[in-house]
């Protein structure tokens, strides 16, 4: 039987650990942007050999279970000196899994750009720099904007995995309150909820962000 006393008691103790997911998936993706950037245009500009490694490492990556590799990163680096947090451990594993599968992302959307683009730019004697910030970037960037989005709120979805390391997000808060109640099904309950609402609200700043690249490219 639901117990409404119980759900509006854990509600609070939920909504702190919300803002834990929330971090944890803000930070994943923040990082996953970036470096699925820097992959995708080393593996497209970068000199073959490191072509060949960048896209060797985005396929083990991709390839691997992302619960391995934040066992990995917790368990097996302090072996090699290398310690860290669980919450940092954490999104450095969202942000590498998931900059691995942006960087197919943006590797679609730079070779979308026409080549004569970058032909003009470089008659123009534009820098390389100021062609891919002000010429090539503006065009790539709004139509990967859906997938990204996607990717967002898989990346947030997973977050779960990170209760494996101690990260006290929504999903390790409500099995620890139901392991002490012996009550599961409100706390679940109010963490799909949870999810739910955050994923339905990430997909409409997503539609809205994205309308809003395509209003000023047209006035552009």
């Amino acid at each position: 039987m639901w117990d409404w006393d119980y759900a509006w008691e854990i509600l609070p103790i939920l909504g702190e650990a919300s803002l834990i997911t929330l971090q944890a998936t803000v930070l994943g993706f923040l990082m996953a942007l970036v470096l699925g950037l820097i992959l995708a245009v080393l593996r497209m500009m970068g000199p073959k050999p490191v072509r060949y490694l960048v896209a060797g490492f985005i396929e083990f990556v991709r390839s691997t279970p992302l619960l391995i590799q934040i066992f990995f990163l917790y368990y097996v680096l302090p072996q090699f000196g290398i310690a860290m947090g669980a919450m940092l451990t954490g999104v450095i594993a969202l942000g590498t899994h998931y900059g691995a599968y942006c960087s197919e992302v943006y590797r679609a959307g730079l070779e979308g750009v026409p080549k004569g683009q970058w032909e003009a730019s470089t008659a123009l004697n534009l820098p390389m720099s100021v062609t891919f910030r002000d010429v090539i970037l503006p065009q790539a960037v709004p139509p990967i904007v859906p997938a990204l989005g996607n990717y967002l709120v898989a990346l947030f979805k997973e977050t779960p995995l990170l209760s494996a390391i101690a990260v006290m997000e929504l999903m390790q808060t409500a099995k620890i309150l139901g392991s002490e109640s012996f009550k599961y099904v409100e706390p679940i309950t109010l963490v799909g909820l949870f999810f739910l609402c955050f994923s339905l609200v990430s997909a409409f700043l997503i539609r809205r962000f994205e309308r809003r690249l395509n209003r000023q490219i047209r006035l552009s």
